[in-house]
């Protein structure tokens, strides 16, 4: 089958299309699925420079955690799926290639009104979003959100799922466009903070009548923190999501226990196949309908052709983007 391969750890240039083996046919609860689509992550960028391997048992030169497909082949204890099927679903690693293989119970059904680069976009950053927002910071009606990179594909979906739950969203970006590009998405209000994270803190206490926002998704990291701790409200959550500014920062304790603040680290690829399959079974249940309804829908930037990998990378790497990145496989 054709792949895109990292050939060794490096920049863009890095990535060829290769032929590597096809995944053999899958048994017990495995189901092979033909990628028509594939999301890119920043994950994927990380990886190919060499500073994010995947874990064991997941090619360390085939990127790509998320993709959408038809179900090719199943093991003979598959219950749910039958050869035809549309589906997208999550992996550790190797979703930009023509086929995986993965476990039932880490792929949902594609709503019909979504076409293969809609779905490719959708489960990684929906899935990260739905269990941050809801799982970790246990996000109810009535409740504010704070989302650091409101025009990543995960802000996008965090904006929409939060105001589909009845909930008021609001955003930092570095720059002030994305920001009116993400109002569409049901962003609130949003402040851009530049290179000094600090400046979002008079604006939430604006927002909110002083009394700071109820959830923080934090997709940034870094000088972040202090910020983060300033503006949530008491007994709120700062869930951390991503690293982008740097994993390292100065707490102030005090005010995280004056506060009573719970602070949540999470991340997808880590996890094990049963906690996989339960952010996925919550995602089918109450994403994948407002999906099919067309009350959230994937924000897509580009879709590239796989051989256009390069172009892609540099694209996301640059921060041009706005919402997902997607190749045709």
């Amino acid at each position: 089958m054709k792949a895109v391969t990292i050939t060794a750890p490096g920049g863009p240039e890095v990535l060829v299309i290769d032929e590597v083996a096809t995944p053999p046919l899958p048994t017990a609860d495995r189901v092979r699925v033909r990628v028509r689509a594939a999301g890119l992550n920043r994950a994927d960028v990380y990886q190919r420079s060499g500073h994010y391997p995947a874990p064991p048992g997941y090619p360390q030169n085939i990127p790509g955690l998320e993709f959408a497909g038809e179900v090719e082949a199943v093991g003979d204890e598959v219950h749910n799926w039958k050869r035809g099927r549309r589906v997208f679903g999550i992996i550790a690693g190797g979703a930009q290639a023509e086929y995986v293989v993965v476990p039932e119970n880490h792929l949902a059904e594609i709503p019909a009104n979504l076409d293969w680069p809609e779905a490719a976009a959708v489960p990684e950053v929906f899935i990260t979003a739905h269990d941050a927002l809801f799982t970790r910071a246990n996000l109810r009606s009535g409740e504010t959100m704070l989302v650091h990179a409101a025009g990543s594909g995960v802000g996008t979906a965090a904006i929409q799922l939060a105001r589909a739950a009845g909930a008021t969203a609001f955003g930092t970006s570095r720059t002030a466009d994305k920001l009116e590009r993400a109002r569409a998405c049901g962003l609130n209000d949003a402040v851009a903070v530049g290179s000094n994270p600090m400046v979002m803190v008079a604006p939430v206490m604006e927002w909110t009548g002083g009394r700071g926002v109820n959830v923080i998704i934090d997709l940034v990291g870094g000088a972040y923190l202090e910020a983060n701790l300033n503006a949530l409200a008491r007994q709120g959550c700062l869930v951390l999501v991503g690293t982008t500014a740097g994993t390292k920062a100065t707490m102030d304790l005090s005010l995280a226990m004056g506060k009573r603040l719970t602070i949540v680290g999470t991340m997808l690829r880590g996890r094990s196949i049963e906690e996989k399959a339960t952010a996925i079974r919550l995602f089918s249940e109450q994403v994948v309908p407002l999906l099919a309804n067309r009350a959230v829908r994937p924000v897509i930037d580009r879709v590239y052709k796989m051989e256009e990998v390069r172009e892609a990378h540099q694209r996301m790497e640059a921060n041009e983007s706005f919402g997902k990145i997607v190749l045709v496989v």
